[in-house]
């Protein structure tokens, strides 16, 4: 593998970052909104995952602001070159995850970058710190029904259909859809892992 010369060193301040082959997952810095604008506002990424596009960078800096500086969650960054191509994390206390050991995982990533085994890649690293380092018992996933791509992901993790859900209110975009839930538990997480 190529060595890296971009310097990931003084990111986060101490703030966890996590790494893989190919990727540095690691804090949303107020800074990041140019690139979260050029890929949260095309709308194959955002409403297809329930939330809407992003206008303008303005836009992207709030939500960084309010929603993506927060614990565990983390810019997906390519190791090569430092460039920001997604978002990935766990959010606590949600609608499937409503226990103290639990969390349940979104995430979302660039056009540009689909169908390159970045979120997969991505999410076995979340899940490993979810169940190592954050000992969860639980992690639940979601997707409203035609997102392909986010269901693929999900089985490529190992995720187990746990149930729909026919009338689900889609707030931030003021729908009603169907969702499916999945789950890992650590047990499962550990027999599929420890195989690998």
């Amino acid at each position: 593998m190529q060595e890296t010369s971009f310097d990931f060193g003084n990111i986060g301040n101490g703030i966890m970052i996590l790494e893989t082959e190919r990727l540095i997952l690691r804090p949303w810095e107020e800074a990041d909104a140019e690139e979260c604008y050029k890929y949260a506002k095309d709308p194959r990424v955002g409403p297809i995952a329930g939330w809407p596009v992003h206008t303008d960078v303005e836009n992207s800096r709030q939500i960084i602001r309010d929603v993506l500086i927060g614990p565990e969650t983390f810019a997906i960054v390519l190791k090569e070159t430092g460039m920001l191509v997604g978002c990935i994390g766990l959010n606590f206390h949600s609608d499937l995850a409503e226990q103290d050991d639990e969390a349940e995982l979104g995430y979302w990533l660039g056009v540009p970058w689909w169908g390159r085994g970045i979120m997969p890649e991505a999410g076995r690293e979340v899940l490993r710190h979810a169940f190592e380092d954050l000992h969860l018992e639980r992690v639940w996933c979601g997707y409203y029904d035609g997102n392909e791509k986010s269901k693929r992901v999900q089985e490529k993790l190992g995720f187990i259909y746990q149930w729909t859900t026919e009338d689900l209110p889609v707030p931030r975009m003021n729908e009603i859809r169907k969702g499916h839930a999945n789950l890992m538990t650590k047990e499962v997480w550990a027999a599929r892992y420890s195989a690998m």
